[in-house]
């Protein structure tokens, strides 16, 4: 009950002025903002979408510090960050964010020239209002956001170290009911509370796409890997594309996560659950993919890595948008790729995202750069 408490005191400490700094940051982006939106507006005003994200969205606070050590396993596989119990921390820096894989992917697909809405869940608080301007001047679509009565929105603590970041999140216990949602071409389901096991939002997707005929993208987030995501094979045999790290994949296969594997077993056994695309990132390896026919690998873009929250939703964003623009497969890897190179560059998982036009300039730097067969 203490520990309760005093989270919830922290959280309301997690003052306005705090939160709407965020927006206010925004700013100096305004411009490009505005001609973004001007442009997904006639999209919007259609009741037609390129993509509609659902998942949750939160407030991310990102705490960078120094005195720390890490301590790992004989086999390197299980590390752990360490500070001294009990005392108090230096931090080198602190930064907010609007985040959330819907959020992010939403963001990231808006600023390569998709039309994109959200169904996500906030609280009636300043959290919940910042999150809703964000998004709002990113020019995303209002139309499915819920604004829960006496509910605090999530929110997450990222602390960053030697590269790293571990990841405290509270989550909201939402309750989930799919809006009537216009037509789109793709949908990207994504992370929510545990509670979306209360809630038919499965069974609603799945319904959706079998209407529609939308493209399905899952990104499972913790709480539906922690359920199982072979709990939904209708959901599985309509997905267009399954997209998961590594980790994620020996976590969905039961596989030992110190076990080595190959990555065109994980993604053979992965297409047996029924997408019709899987893509599998694994960090500085770069990522790997099959649409049953062929198998592909595409190698990261060089980079500093500043810090790596959002590269995942940014990968997402961008092979996304490929597809949705008529590329390929082995193209698609390789704006993700790009995108992701980007993020990892700044604080926070939206900061660097690209809009279409510096990715394509990107994409020229490095010709050689492909997605080849393994």
């Amino acid at each position: 009950m203490e520990n309760k408490q005093s989270f919830s005191t922290n959280k309301q400490s997690f003052s306005t002025n705090k939160n709407l700094s965020y927006a206010q940051n925004l700013d100096s982006r305004d411009t490009r903002i505005k001609q973004s939106f001007s442009v997904n507006k006639q999209n919007f005003s259609t009741n037609t979408f390129d993509l509609i994200t659902i998942g949750d969205s939160t407030i991310d606070t990102f705490i960078k510090i120094h005195d720390a050590t890490v301590e790992c396993d004989i086999n390197r596989e299980t590390c752990r960050i360490c500070v001294e119990y009990g005392s108090k921390i230096p931090v080198d820096s602190i930064a907010y964010s609007v985040a959330g894989n819907a959020a992010n992917v939403a963001v990231g697909a808006v600023k390569l020239g998709l039309a994109s809405a959200i169904y996500t869940n906030l609280g009636d608080d300043d959290q919940g209002e910042s999150i809703k301007l964000a998004l709002e001047r990113a020019g995303i679509s209002q139309d499915y956001v819920k604004v829960n009565a006496g509910k605090n929105s999530n929110l997450s603590v990222v602390l960053t170290f030697a590269g790293e970041r571990t990841i405290f999140v509270y989550h909201q216990d939402w309750f989930y009911k799919l809006p009537d949602l216009a037509s789109s071409k793709w949908v990207y389901l994504t992370s929510m509370a545990e509670t979306f096991t209360n809630s038919n939002i499965m069974d609603e997707v799945t319904r959706y796409v079998e209407k529609t005929r939308a493209k399905l993208v899952f990104g499972p987030g913790t709480y539906q890997l922690k359920a199982g995501i072979k709990r939904f094979p209708k959901l599985l045999e309509k997905c267009e594309l399954l997209i998961v790290n590594m980790e994620e994949a020996k976590k969905i296969l039961g596989i030992d996560p110190a076990e080595r594997v190959e990555p065109g077993d994980v993604l053979s056994r992965l297409t047996l659950l029924g997408p019709k695309i899987v893509v599998v990132t694994d960090g500085a390896s770069g990522s790997y993919a099959t649409d049953s026919q062929k198998n592909l690998r595409a190698f990261i873009f060089p980079t500093q890595i500043v810090e790596k929250t959002g590269a995942g939703d940014a990968y997402s964003a961008g092979l996304i948008a490929a597809l949705a623009n008529g590329e390929g497969l082995e193209e698609a890897m390789i704006w993700g790729a790009i995108n992701a190179s980007h993020v990892i560059q700044e604080v926070g998982p939206q900061k660097g995202l690209l809009d279409k036009e510096e990715l394509l300039r990107h994409r020229q730097t490095v010709p050689e750069l492909v997605a080849s067969k393994f």
